[in-house]
């Protein structure tokens, strides 16, 4: 089921001279980093992604603001999406619901439904932190000392957030997950124009600075967490590296197994050298990179916030150029050319 496959020592993990220590997140992919072409799209394929955005474009169209409403169709307190979800509601958005949906029609349509409502359950629909119950202000405390950072970018440019359990600081709770989704969001903002997934970096080595409870977390806080990340971030997940496993997180891996997706399963890679996958030049030293990073979090926080900040006001800046319409391409509102790459279809 899980192997452990143990990476064999490279001259990378050997010590060696490194420069002024690192504080802040890197703002931009290494030049050695390079985003994937596309996928070349059937006919049928790109006719299905029409049937999705004439459901959206709808002008009448209304979502409710829990999951559970929308399930259960209580139509009576369903309301207009917003500016922020219209503009979240882009091409690739539809192409990744379509692919974790297989190319289900009524499913990718019932599934973005559904993650429309649990964002505005969440707290997360607005476009910025003032606009959100969870942000960066109520997430401060959880990061503390560092269990999550966001931290350079792989080989295709996707940016990578690290997850150190060693470094776990509070006890579990809805505070924890909601750190986790708001840490989704920002390695969200830091996505370069074409590139859509991002790349996970779990280390589970033990740390001075975290608690050790000797325990694995709650299957139950593990089965919202992956129902969370498959249902309202499919196709996100672009690769994921685990390193440093105990005993005990083999366990935890077996029980959730069962529960992961059979897609994330493949992107799933087990005590690998990360050199292989991220550039030394911005891979943290403690993995066979060549950036001295060191987490101080008075100076790490703010910066993440105040980059992840200036990306999404581009962002948004681009949704409201191009005529702030539902459908618009990541590629365009994530870019800094003048014309539509992808233009809006012709319904």
């Amino acid at each position: 089921m899980f192997s452990r496959l143990r990476g064999k020592e490279s001259k990378a993990d050997l010590k060696k001279d490194l420069g002024d220590k690192v504080y802040l997140p890197f703002g931009t992919p290494s030049q050695l980093s390079k985003v994937p072409e596309p996928n070349v799209l059937t006919k049928e394929q790109e006719e299905m992604y029409l049937e999705v955005y004439k459901h959206f474009v709808n002008p009448d169209l209304k979502v409710a603001s829990n999951e559970n409403d929308q399930k259960s169709k209580k139509t009576e307190a369903f309301t207009p999406l917003s500016e922020s979800e219209k503009n979240w509601l882009t091409r690739e958005c539809f192409f990744r619901y379509l692919r974790a949906t297989k190319w289900h029609l009524k499913d990718c349509i019932d599934r973005i439904e559904l993650t429309l409502a649990w964002r505005r359950e969440f707290g997360i629909n607005g476009n910025f932190e003032d606009d959100n119950k969870v942000n960066g202000k109520l997430c401060s405390p959880e990061n503390g000392t560092g269990k999550e950072v966001i931290l350079g970018y792989d080989n295709d440019a996707r940016p990578c957030l690290y997850l150190k359990p060693g470094r776990q600081n509070t006890k579990p709770s809805i505070t924890q997950v909601q750190h986790l989704v708001y840490m989704l969001e920002r390695v969200i903002d830091f996505m370069p124009s074409g590139q859509d997934s991002l790349a996970l970096l779990i280390d589970f080595k033990p740390s001075d600075v975290g608690i050790s409870t000797g325990k694995i977390p709650p299957i139950g806080t593990g089965r919202q967490v992956l129902h969370i990340l498959q249902t309202h971030y499919p196709e996100r997940l672009g690769k994921a590296l685990l390193t440093n496993i105990p005993l005990l997180g083999w366990t935890f891996l077996k029980i959730i197994h069962p529960f992961i997706d059979p897609l994330t399963r493949e992107k799933l890679v087990f005590d690998q050298p990360f050199p292989e996958y991220v550039p030394v030049d911005q891979l943290d030293k403690d993995f066979g990179g060549n950036v001295n990073f060191e987490y101080d979090h008075d100076k790490y926080w703010p910066e993440l916030i105040k980059i992840a900040d200036e990306k999404k006001t581009k962002y948004v800046k681009r949704f409201e150029k191009f005529g702030s319409k539902i459908g618009l391409s990541e590629v365009d509102l994530r870019g800094d050319h003048d014309e539509l790459i992808h233009p809006l279809p012709e319904i």
